[in-house]
């Protein structure tokens, strides 16, 4: 069974939408699988080098990410979904094509409205999919994702984020040769007391608004972050009703949304000493924290470091079940998930002569993680 689901997968990583054998030719380096591992160890970016690597933990691979580079500068999305893998498959499919479409209406300048635009216009789209899906397949309307985005134009960083997926910045310190860790994204989970306190603000009348349930605050008891793509059940009263699961039906009338979409953003201007950037889904920062994911990458080879960030942080996950890493990797999708999530790592090395120059890798290039299907 898992070989049938390496061959499903086998495409996975190729890349799309630009045709021809020409797109190939912009990545480089090993790709390959291992067990439930996907990776790809090095390849070529518009302003350097990347690093890509995905594990599955749950049935179906709720995680799913992208880089796309060409002339809007480069682009690169984690989508942790959760309640199964609708939401981060349609974000995957939409969410670079709305911001294509917003830019090119700005001119084709990136800002940090078109990024806005292009998280309103998806979190649309996703609700009308869910409106049409209604009458046979209501559980849609349960589903959601974390959206991490990052785009790079014309020497300037954008970071946008819903949820919880983190962006970690390696920054030169100094002559020393040392890198500092700084991360980037905000984070909206539940569980950090500045996240409470703002859906308290938001939901004054609400006294069952945050829950400590089982030892994790969640929102109404039932989800962890306070931002997402999708979860429509808690932003829209038409929605949070039978036939969906009693478990995510709240018992009282829901007058404004719970949850929002209105992503987080951060405008950083690079600078010659920033080195690379980590992006992962949550299942990397829940076994590794931002100093070691940083020394891991700054203190080995580029190729590789991807896989290598995952492998260090399901070496933590069997260390903390007093299990050998060789006995967890034997254990299968589903079962897996009772000792990680799915992690989704993609590396970016920063060509700083690339970036000031405005150079623009030819062919355009795009890659997924997943088949979206």
């Amino acid at each position: 069974m898992l070989q049938s689901l390496m061959n499903l997968l086998s495409p996975c990583w190729k890349p799309f939408g630009h045709g021809g054998d020409d797109s190939s030719s912009a990545v480089v380096g090993r790709e390959g699988k291992d067990g439930l591992l996907w990776f790809r160890d090095i390849g070529k970016y518009g302003s350097g080098e990347f690093s890509m690597a995905v594990v599955q933990a749950n049935q179906i691979l709720e995680d799913q990410c992208q880089i796309e580079s060409g002339p809007l500068g480069t682009f690169v999305g984690v989508y942790d979904g959760h309640g199964g893998p609708d939401a981060a498959r349609y974000v995957c499919d939409h969410l670079f094509r709305n911001f294509q479409a917003a830019s090119s209406e700005s001119r084709g300048v990136v800002t940090e409205e078109t990024i806005r635009s292009a998280f309103r216009l998806t979190e649309e789209g996703f609700t009308a999919m869910v409106t049409e899906l209604w009458n046979t397949r209501p559980q849609v309307a349960t589903t959601g994702t974390c959206c991490l985005v990052g785009a790079i134009f014309q020497q300037t960083l954008f970071i946008a984020n819903l949820g919880d997926s983190r962006v970690v910045l390696g920054k030169k310190v100094g002559n020393t040769g040392g890198v500092a860790a700084i991360q980037l994204s905000t984070e909206h989970n539940a569980n950090l007391e500045a996240i409470r306190h703002e859906l308290k603000e938001l939901h004054p009348h609400d006294p069952q608004i945050v829950v400590l349930k089982h030892g994790v605050w969640r929102v109404k008891g039932i989800i962890q972050v306070s931002k997402s793509i999708g979860d429509v059940y808690m932003k829209h009263a038409q929605f949070n009703r039978e036939p969906i699961n009693a478990k995510f039906r709240l018992p009282e009338p829901m007058h404004m949304p719970i949850l929002s979409a209105n992503p987080s953003i951060l405008c950083h201007p690079l600078q010659p000493n920033d080195s690379f950037l980590i992006f992962a889904s949550d299942g990397l920062w829940e076994h590794l924290n931002n100093d070691q994911a940083v020394e891991i990458v700054h203190r080995n080879p580029r190729a590789g470091s991807a896989k290598r960030l995952i492998k260090a942080a399901l070496q933590e996950a069997a260390r903390k079940r007093e299990m050998r890493y060789s006995d967890l990797r034997s254990i299968d999708k589903k079962v897996r998930r009772h000792f990680h999530d799915d992690i989704t790592v993609i590396v970016l090395f920063l060509n700083h002569d690339l970036i000031t120059r405005g150079t623009v890798q030819n062919p355009p290039l795009s890659i997924r993680s997943a088949l979206n299907h």
